[in-house]
């Protein structure tokens, strides 16, 4: 297999190792990923996360594992179970099943790790795609209001939503960013903070309850998201609060968008309500452990409810910004969104 490299994953000499998203931004720590339980633990210890860079990450570990002799049934088993380890991002659902056809080839050692390298260089090509279609919708001068992270930690590639921003920076667009803290892991202010700010995009840290107030004194121009699974229908399922987000925007007549890959749209899945949604620890909610150690800020038996996704539903979205182009809601409205993005995936 050819060495692979982007911001949050490497491959070299036949090993994977991927940058540790939990100990962002203070520490760049890196680990190996050598067998399917470390990746699996790695993925709900959001270690490594965001829809696209699971698929890749299980993608390539599948391929490391067949270069290292596993046979027939181990990697059948592999792909089953790295299938299974997300419920609600699709990306990694359609990977698997892509490595499971390759399974099926007389040279089935060939095929998987060929599947697998196209599969992190198809991701690179559809984050290029997306940024310049989103690109094209800014104008000079756009304070934008995103959530959670989805730049290139989460891809790899340029992003998702924060590719698109990027890329208008590249513009020279002037623009600059609201970034959601995004409770309860505060991706935003890890992660996409830490991104912009190394990029050297102008941004400011927000909390989640901020972004009504400055929606209603007329500081956002455009909203822009990410998404873990898109319906056929247009619903979406992504990191909790992005629907108050989308219902807040419509309110205040601010256009909202979200950006994702085709690899995020599942056409078997008719409408939002039909997503799985994962339901996380309580102690994310009751406070916070990170690289200064642990602070817990309710009581230690307090009951949570603590769902990682929500979903938006298509009446609440002006743009679906994908590698294929933009759709408006009249588009998706009439099935062109439909029948132009999900005949992709399933061809």
């Amino acid at each position: 297999m050819k060495d692979r490299e982007c911001l949050a994953l490497c491959v070299r000499d036949g090993r994977l190792s991927l940058l540790d998203q939990s100990r962002l931004p203070h520490r760049q720590d890196w680990f190996a990923v050598d067998d399917v339980n470390t990746l699996i633990a790695a993925i709900h210890a959001l270690q490594t996360r965001g829809a696209p860079m699971i698929a890749i990450a299980a993608a390539l570990l599948v391929a490391v594992r067949v270069e290292a002799g596993d046979d027939h049934a181990a990697v059948g088993e592999a792909i089953a179970r790295l299938r299974a380890a997300r419920p609600t991002a699709v990306n990694l659902m359609h990977a698997m099943d892509a490595l499971a056809r390759a399974l099926e080839d007389d040279d089935w050692r060939t095929a998987v790790v060929e599947t697998a390298e196209a599969l992190f260089d198809d991701d690179r090509a559809l984050c290029d795609a997306m940024a310049e279609h989103g690109a094209a919708l800014i104008s000079s001068g756009e304070r934008i209001l995103t959530h959670c992270n989805t730049g290139g930690l989460a891809t790899a590639g340029i992003g998702t939503a924060l590719g698109v921003i990027r890329r208008a920076h590249e513009q020279d667009k002037n623009i600059s960013v609201w970034v959601d803290e995004t409770r309860p892991l505060l991706q935003g202010g890890r992660l996409t903070a830490w991104e912009l700010a190394t990029l050297g995009i102008d941004y400011r840290l927000i909390t989640d309850s901020m972004a009504a107030s400055f929606m209603a004194a007329g500081e956002v121009d455009r909203v822009l998201v990410g998404a873990d699974r898109i319906a056929a229908n247009g619903d979406f399922a992504n990191k909790i609060g992005t629907y108050s987000l989308a219902v807040l925007a419509q309110y205040h007549d601010i256009p909202f968008g979200v950006v994702a890959p085709r690899t995020s749209v599942d056409a078997g899945c008719a409408r939002g309500a039909d997503i799985p949604i994962e339901q996380r620890a309580a102690a994310e909610v009751r406070g916070v452990t990170g690289a200064a150690g642990e602070l817990a800020w309710a009581p230690a038996d307090a009951a949570v409810a603590n769902p990682a996704f929500d979903v938006t539903p298509a009446a609440l979205i002006d743009h679906w910004i994908l590698d294929s182009g933009v759709f408006d809601r009249l588009e998706v409205e009439a099935g062109v969104f439909q029948f132009g993005g999900a005949a992709v995936i399933n061809g």
